[in-house]
């Protein structure tokens, strides 16, 4: 398992941000086989975290013509920055009280 960790300072998030958000979601979890997806936004810093079941996966995602399209918007008008982690998942344990 892997994850990919997004990280983000924000120039200006819009409406227009919002549904192209929602639909990368569903993009990504639908066709891509994302297993899970978080984001949180606090101030101007946002970071989101989804879950992948192998490199191929990801790079599959990353190479989606609709997603490109998106992380231009991102690019050009919703960041200032940006950075991306991708990491192996080695082990994972819960406790749901």
């Amino acid at each position: 398992m892997y994850a990919v960790i997004f990280r983000a300072t924000i120039k200006q998030l819009d409406a227009h941000y919002a549904e192209t958000a929602a639909q990368m979601r569903d993009l990504a979890q639908r066709k891509y086989g994302c297993t899970g997806f978080t984001s949180v936004c606090e101030g101007d810093e946002e970071i989101s975290i989804s879950y992948w079941p192998s490199m191929q996966h990801i790079h599959d995602w990353k190479h989606d013509p609709t997603h490109v399209q998106a992380q231009e918007l991102g690019k050009t008008k919703w960041y200032e920055s940006y950075q991306v982690q991708v990491v192996e998942i080695l082990r994972e344990y819960r406790n749901d009280l």
